[in-house]
C-alpha cells in the first residue's frame, strides 16, 4: 500500500522543517519540497495534502516566489500558511494582497467567524503567532473569510468547494495555542489521512528497503558513537546481519576518553567493529584551516580514504550507509530555489563525487528527535573557532567533561537537550595569583528544545555556573575566562560553526 503523505511547499519560512514535524507528530508522513517543485513529480507523489510554507516575500515583488497555478486545480486539499496565504488570494481570480498598514508581528488573538473543519474542537477565540507585513485586502472568487484578528480583517480564508485554506498566522509554532490542533485537523478532518505513519511501521519498511538495495552484498557502515551512526548499525544489523561491517575511525577530535567509550558500547550491542586510530592524519589535513566548510569537507574526504585504505584487510564493500538525517538534506541543499545554503554537512555535502561504494542512507527520511540526542559528525573540528591544535584539542576536552560533570551533578543533564563548549579564537587578560596572564576563552553553550529545529538557551542557575567557570579555569591551564551563550535558534543556530 502507497504510502500516505503530506508535501510542504517551502518558499523560504524558517518555520519550514517545523511544520513538517508537527504532521510528523499525527502520525503522517510528511516531506518537504522547494516551490518550484515540477507540477508532474509533484502529482507522482500522490500527495494527500498540501502545505504552502511562509517566506520573506511579498508577492507582489517582482523576484517573489510564486507557484505553479495548475497546483491549485490538482484536486488536493491544500493548506497555505502566511505567505502562502497571501499566495493562494494572489493567484486567484479576484483576490488582491498589498502592503498593511501596520504590520504584526508576535502574538495576536484571533476571532473564528465562520465554524468549518479546519477549526474544529477549538475556541471561538484563539492566540496566535502573526509575522506579516502585508494582507489580503480583496477575497478571492470561491473564497469565505473565515477568522479575523484586531489588524487583520481577513486572518482566516477558505474555499470549501475545493478545499483550499489559508491562515494569515503561524499554526506550527508553540506561541499559537492550539496545541497543534489546526494541523491536525488539516491532515486528518480536512485530508482524511490515518494515524499509521510510526517509527515501528519505518523500521519495518526501511528493514526491507535495505535487504531489497544491497541483495546480500556486504555494507560498510562508519560509527562514531552517537546517535545517528548507532541507530543506523542496530538498524542495518537487523536488515543484513553478518553482510554488516562496521568502522569506527578515531579522527581526533572526539571527547575525553570517548574512543574507548564507543568501542565498549558496541561490544555490549553484539556489534563487532574494527576500529582505526587516525588522529595523526587528519589533524596534519585539518592543521591551518579556519574556514568551518572546509573543515566538514576535509574530514569528510579523509573518512573516505581512510575507509580505502582498510579496504585491504576488510575485504570487498559494495555498499555505504551513512546516518544523514532530514535536516541535513534541507539545510545542505538549498530547497527554496533561491535561499542560501546554511552549511554543509558531513553527510552530505562532504564527500566526494568518485565513491567507489554505493551510497545508502536508511534514515533520511528522519528529523533528529525522531532518532536521538545529536553530536555533530566533525566532532570537535567545528567547536573549535579558527586552527585546529592538539593543544586547543587538549584544552577543549577537559573545559567539556567539567562542563558536561557538573550538568549531571546538579541533576540538570537530562533537562537539555544539547551541551557544548566551544574555543573561541581570542585571548583575555587576567590574573592569577599575583601574575597576569594573556590567556584562551570558552564559550559554555546549553539549550533546550522539542526537535532542534528551534531551542532556547538553557537557564542554568547561576550558582551552577559558578561552579563550572571556576573548575574550567582552575584546572584547565591555558584557559582563563568562560562565558555562557544566552543565543536562542533562531537567530542564531546551536553548532557554532
Amino acid at each position: 500500500m502507497k504510502r500516505e503523505t503530506i508535501v510542504v511547499l517551502d518558499f523560504g519560512s524558517q518555520y519550514t522543517q517545523l511544520i513538517a514535524r508537527r504532521v510528523r507528530e499525527h502520525k503522517v508522513y510528511c516531506e518537504i519540497h522547494p516551490y518550484n517543485i515540477p507540477l508532474n513529480q509533484l502529482a507522482s507523489i500522490q500527495p494527500k495534502g498540501i502545505i504552502l510554507s511562509g517566506g520573506p516575500a511579498s508577492v507582489y515583488a517582482t523576484d517573489a516566489p510564486l507557484l505553479d497555478p495548475k497546483i491549485l486545480t490538482l484536486g488536493v486539499p491544500i493548506l497555505g500558511i502566511c505567505y502562502g496565504m497571501q499566495l493562494i488570494a494572489h493567484l486567484s481570480a479576484g483576490g488582491k494582497v498589498h502592503p498593511a498598514v501596520e504590520r504584526e508581528f508576535g502574538s495576536a488573538e484571533l476571532i473564528v467567524d465562520l465554524p468549518i473543519p479546519l477549526f474544529a474542537d477549538l475556541s471561538k477565540t484563539i492566540d496566535v503567532w502573526m509575522s506579516h507585513g502585508d494582507r489580503i485586502d480583496v477575497l478571492p472568487d470561491g473564497f469565505h473569510p473565515v477568522a479575523h484578528t484586531h489588524n487583520s480583517p481577513i486572518a482566516a480564508i477558505a474555499d470549501l468547494d475545493r478545499d483550499i485554506y489559508g491562515l494569515q498566522f503561524h499554526p506550527e509554532v508553540i506561541h499559537t495555542q492550539d496545541d497543534n490542533r489546526l494541523l491536525a485537523n488539516f491532515v486528518y478532518e480536512v485530508c482524511e489521512c490515518s494515524d499509521e505513519w510510526t517509527m515501528q511501521s519505518f523500521i519495518a519498511e526501511a528493514t526491507e528497503k535495505i535487504r531489497t538495495e544491497t541483495g546480500g552484498a556486504r555494507v560498510l557502515c562508519a560509527v562514531s558513537g552517537g546517535v545517528d551512526s548507532t541507530v543506523l548499525a542496530m538498524l542495518l544489523k537487523r536488515a543484513v546481519g553478518d553482510a554488516l561491517v562496521c568502522v569506527f575511525v578515531n579522527n581526533g577530535l572526539l571527547r575525553k576518553n570517548e574512543a574507548d567509550q564507543v568501542l565498549s558500547t558496541f561490544r555490549e550491542l553484539g556489534i563487532d567493529v574494527y576500529y582505526v586510530d587516525a588522529t595523526d592524519q587528519f589533524l596534519e589535513y585539518l592543521s591551518g584551516v579556519e574556514s568551518p566548510e572546509q573543515k566538514r569537507k576535509i574530514i569528510g574526504n579523509q573518512f573516505i580514504e581512510v575507509f580505502k585504505e582498510g579496504l585491504e584487510q576488510i575485504g570487498q564493500i559494495d555498499f555505504l550507509a551513512q546516518g544523514t538525517l532530514y535536516p541535513d538534506v534541507i539545510e545542505s541543499v538549498s530547497v527554496k530555489g533561491p535561499s542560501a545554503t546554511i552549511k554543509t554537512h558531513h553527510n552530505v555535502g562532504g564527500l566526494p563525487e568518485n565513491l567507489p561504494f554505493k551510497l545508502i542512507e536508511p534514515l533520511r527520511e528522519l528529523f533528529k528527535d525522531e532518532d536521538g540526542i545529536p553530536f555533530p559528525g566533525p566532532g570537535l573540528a567545528v567547536r573549535i573557532l579558527g586552527p585546529i591544535t592538539q593543544e586547543r584539542l587538549d584544552m577543549l576536552r577537559e573545559a567539556d567533561e567539567i562542563f558536561i560533570a557538573e550538568l549531571r551533578k546538579a541533576g540538570l543533564y537530562d533537562e537539555i537537550w544539547q551541551a557544548l563548549t566551544v574555543f573561541l579564537p581570542v585571548k583575555s587578560v587576567g590574573v592569577m595569583g599575583d601574575e597576569r596572564t594573556y590567556e584562551n576563552v570558552v564559550a559554555l553553550r546549553a539549550v533546550t528544545s522539542t526537535d532542534g529545529m528551534t531551542a532556547d538557551w538553557a537557564k542554568i542557575p547561576h550558582n551552577v555556573l559558578g561552579v563550572i567557570s571556576n573548575r574550567i579555569i582552575n584546572e584547565v591551564r591555558g584557559i582563563n575566562r568562560v562565558v555562557y551563550d544566552i543565543s536562542s535558534k533562531p537567530p542564531s543556530t546551536i553548532e557554532w560553526e
